[in-house]
Order: C-alpha cells, then sequence, then structure tokens
C-alpha cells in the first residue's frame, strides 16, 4: 500500500490558510473559539492548579502563553499546559466516527508554536486543520478500535496530529513530517485505566502528545534517523495498537479525499460537559423532564445507549450509579440522565460537588438500568433513548438518533458565542469574554499570532 505518512505529511506541506474552503475556515475558528473559552473555565475547578504546577515545575520558562495565566513557558509546555485546560472538563468537540477529541489534539502545538515563532493566524489555522484531518482520518480508519482494546483515542492520535502540526510551523519537508510521524509511533500511549476511580490522567493526554509532537518535529529538524512506516509497518503503530484487530483497520481510508473531503467539518461541538456517549440520553431525558416536570413520580427507568458505549459509562452499573467525582459523574450515564430528568439543565453546575451529592439525584440513578440500544447510528452520531414508568402505571419515551452538536445539528455561531461566554464567563467578567471572543473571531489570515496570544493571557 502507499505510505500513510507519505500522503499525510504532502497534505500538510502543500496546506495554505488563504486557500482553505470558507466552511474550513469558519469551522475551524469556531472550534478553536470553543477550546479556548474551555481552557478559561477550567482555572475555576480545582484539578488546574496541581496540573499547572507539576508542568510548570518540570518544564521551563519561555515565551509561550498559557491561556488564562500570567505564567509564560517554553512551547512545549505551554502546549502541554494548554492540552490539559482545554480537554480538562472533557467539553471539548468529538468527532463522532472516529471517538476523537480532535481540536485538543491540535490546537495546543499549533498555539504555543504559533506564538513562539511569530507565524500568523493564518499559518496556524492551517496547521491545525492538517493536524485535525491526520487525527480524525487515523481515528476513523479503526472503528473505535481503540476504546475496545482499553486505549484514549485522544491520549493516541494526539501524537501524530501534533508532530504533523508542529512539522508544518517549523517548515519541514515532507519527508521531516513523515520522520516526525515516525517518531511519534513510539511515544503514543492513553491507557484508559482513569476510568476507575475517576483519575485525573485522562486530561493530560492531549497535552503529553502535544509535548511529544513538538519534540519529535524538532528531533528531525536536528538530524534524528527516525521510523519511516510508522502506521503500516511491523510492529508499527496499528500493529501493536489493534493486535488481533488489525484486520479490521481501514488503511486506505485514511488518506482518501485528503483534500477534497473534509473530516474536521463532521466534528461535534458539546452541549453538556459529559462523555459525548451520554448525549443522545440526556437529550431524551431533558425532553421527559420538559413533558413532565420535575415532580413526576417515576417508578423505574430505562437507558438505552449504543452497545460499544455501555462499558464506559454504564458498568459496572453499582458503582456508575455512585460518582464520587465530577470526572467519574461525566462518565456515568445513571447519573448524567437523572440529573437531567430532576432538574431540566444540565451544565457546569451539575458536576460540584453537592449536585454529585445530591440525595435526589443519587436517589433516582438506582433506579436507571442501561441497556443497548436497537438500530443506533452509533458511531456516525451518538444517539439515545430514555423511557420512564410513573407509579400510576404510564409509560413515556424519548428517543434522539442524531445529538444536538452534530451533523445537520451542528451548532451555529451564536450558539458558540453563547457556550463561550458560558465557560469562559466562570472567570473572565462578560467584557473581558467579549474582548476575546472579538479578538478570535474578527482574526484575518494575516494577523499576528502574538496580537491573539496576548488577549488570552490573565
Amino acid at each position: 500500500m502507499d505510505n500513510i505518512a507519505e500522503q499525510l505529511a504532502n497534505f500538510a506541506v502543500d496546506l495554505r490558510g488563504t486557500e482553505l474552503p470558507a466552511p474550513v475556515w469558519s469551522k475551524s475558528v469556531h472550534h478553536i473559539v470553543d477550546a479556548i473559552g474551555l481552557a478559561f473555565a477550567s482555572h475555576h475547578f480545582p484539578f488546574a492548579a496541581p496540573g499547572l504546577a507539576g508542568i510548570a515545575a518540570a518544564g521551563a520558562t519561555g515565551d509561550a502563553s498559557v491561556v488564562g495565566s500570567a505564567v509564560r513557558l517554553s512551547a512545549r509546555d505551554a502546549a502541554m499546559a494548554n492540552g490539559y485546560l482545554m480537554h480538562g472538563l472533557d467539553f471539548d468537540d468529538t468527532h463522532p466516527a472516529s471517538i476523537v477529541h480532535p481540536t485538543v489534539a491540535c490546537l495546543p502545538a499549533a498555539l504555543a508554536l504559533a506564538e513562539t515563532l511569530d507565524l500568523s493566524w493564518g499559518d496556524l489555522i492551517a496547521a491545525y486543520v492538517a493536524g485535525m484531518e491526520t487525527c480524525i482520518r487515523l481515528g476513523q480508519s479503526v472503528s473505535g478500535g481503540f476504546h475496545h482494546a482499553g486505549f484514549h483515542a485522544t491520549g493516541l492520535l494526539s501524537h501524530f496530529s501534533a508532530a504533523v502540526v508542529a512539522g508544518k510551523l517549523l517548515g519541514l519537508s515532507a519527508d521531516g513530517i513523515v520522520g516526525a510521524q515516525g517518531i511519534a509511533a513510539s511515544t503514543a500511549s492513553g491507557v484508559q485505566v482513569f476510568l476507575e476511580n475517576g483519575a485525573w490522567t485522562k486530561r493530560l493526554h492531549p497535552g503529553w502528545g502535544a509535548m511529544a509532537g513538538i519534540t519529535a518535529a524538532h528531533l528531525v529538524r536536528g538530524g534524528f534517523a527516525a521510523p519511516r512506516r510508522p502506521y503500516e509497518g511491523r510492529f508499527g503503530f496499528f500493529e501493536t495498537h489493534m493486535q488481533a484487530h488489525l484486520a479490521d483497520v481501514d488503511f486506505g481510508s485514511i488518506a482518501q479525499g485528503l483534500g477534497q473531503r473534509w473530516a474536521l467539518l463532521d466534528t461535534a461541538v458539546k452541549p453538556y460537559p459529559v462523555c459525548h456517549f451520554i448525549h443522545g440520553a440526556a437529550e431524551a431525558a431533558l425532553q421527559l423532564h420538559a413533558a413532565l416536570g420535575p415532580s413526576a413520580r417515576i417508578a423505574r427507568i430505562t437507558c438505552e445507549l449504543p452497545a460499544a458505549t455501555l462499558p464506559i459509562v454504564a458498568e459496572p452499573a453499582a458503582a456508575k450509579a455512585v460518582p464520587r467525582s465530577d470526572y467519574e459523574g461525566k462518565f456515568s450515564a445513571p447519573f448524567v440522565v437523572a440529573a437531567c430528568l430532576l432538574k431540566g439543565r444540565f451544565g457546569l453546575a451539575e458536576l460540584d460537588d453537592t449536585s454529585l451529592t445530591d440525595p435526589a439525584t443519587l436517589a433516582l440513578a438506582q433506579r436507571i438500568t442501561c441497556v443497548a440500544e436497537v438500530d443506533s447510528p452509533f458511531p456516525l452520531h451518538f444517539s439515545g433513548a430514555v423511557t420512564v414508568e410513573l407509579e400510576s402505571g404510564e409509560v413515556h419515551s424519548r428517543r434522539v438518533p442524531v445529538n444536538l452538536g452534530s451533523g445537520e445539528r451542528a451548532l451555529t455561531r451564536d450558539d458558540i458565542v453563547s457556550k463561550f461566554h458560558g465557560t469562559a464567563g466562570v472567570v473572565l467578567p462578560a467584557e473581558r469574554a467579549n474582548q476575546v471572543l472579538q479578538v478570535l473571531l474578527s482574526a484575518a489570515p494575516a494577523t499576528p499570532v502574538r496580537a491573539i496570544t496576548a488577549v488570552l493571557r490573565a
């Protein structure tokens, strides 16, 4: 077969921000705005300070900005910090078919390097798009296979996408970007053991990938000898990570239609700060709340989810019904559905300590049974359904085949702005949030990235 790394590298080298189709440019800007809003918001939560302190202590000072902070770090360390902040709330975008968070796999490296190299907004967007297509297409080729094998797909693929981003911004040749991907095959990692106790390691994965990708590109630039077939080679990335499922990898799809069919356009922005696998069921529960009200006397609830997602968000059932942290809450279908049925909303406030220990929510979560959804369109969309049986015997059901934020239900520019105010607004006054929005949404291709990062710092 044709060398996949070479095809991705050739695509990246030829990409120009000024030549991108208008929908690709605007979609990219919206997703970048969303991620930066989340980075600001993360400073409000307990996980931010310890993680940033550790990154700064292990790293080095430099010229690269950390969103929402006055600290300036080296490009590698700032990329790691921003990746941590952007993904920390698990409220960032997801590509349904690849089950990957692509913006946090690309933007941290792009932002840090474009700032330190004094490049333009158009340069940053072009590198971001090259990384997005790399990350999404690699993830799509396995149809969710990384998760089934116990890996966090974003934790793996961010190494490759960041290597492509960094290679492009550093001006490497296509051959150099091949080498950067080759090195990334030896650093790509990210196991899902965090699901056992709500540990913080998932938050770290995309930033770690950004640091590794930047390092890989610099190694190649310095003459480091790198593997040439990182994806399809013997003991390469797919063989080692997919193992018994290697035959399921669609190698030919990865580079198919590069530059003509833009995979990033199918990326969904989250309306709720929980695992995307739960979004269809959450929305169904919100619809039932609107129909029945908060005082409905509920006897039992059935929550239908795509079968492949049950091990992540519904099992073991006893533990999922009693989340011990905000992160466990994000990955608990019973908790999220119960909160939506009772409160008619699910935002960041529903993950605070008071909400996590709310007796009414926890009692209702105990009455929820999660089952596999029949004829789910997953992974094209994150579908779901909820059926409520009242004490009177009445039965009410709602089904959501296409989750809000995905496909034809994609969030609009106004939705993105509204979400930014709801996330960044946790720490920024309205005037300051509007200033950041104005700079990000109005930036032209020639705008220096340093003029943008100046308004992102504390």
